[in-house]
């Protein structure tokens, strides 16, 4: 599978996850971890259109700041959400951890 073709999914399966947190009655109490998922979503976002048209000489410095900035995010609304001791932490974990591969992989 392609870089392009992972980074698409991943945007995919975060929206998917963060539309099920804000339904979620227990994580809409953390309206603070939600709003930085939601930017991170954006960040995502971004690109998602554009990914598959970036030359393969330059994705890597294309997407690497938008990655980085998405994980900072994740990581801030997941430490939010294991305060109020939410199980949809580990949910932004496994993003996260698919984040940090789709970076490695660059």
């Amino acid at each position: 599978m392609s870089i392009s073709e992972r980074y698409r999914d991943l945007v995919e399966e975060v929206d998917g996850i963060v539309k099920s947190l804000h339904a979620d009655e227990a994580t809409r109490t953390a309206a603070r971890a939600l709003h930085v998922l939601d930017q991170a979503l954006e960040t995502l976002e971004e690109q998602a259109e554009e990914v598959g048209e970036i030359p393969r000489m330059k994705i890597e410095a294309k997407l690497s700041p938008v990655l980085l900035d998405a994980h900072n995010l994740f990581d801030r609304g997941r430490l939010l959400l294991e305060e109020q001791q939410l199980a949809a932490a580990h949910k932004i974990w496994d993003v996260q951890k698919k984040l940090y591969r789709l970076l490695n992989d660059l």
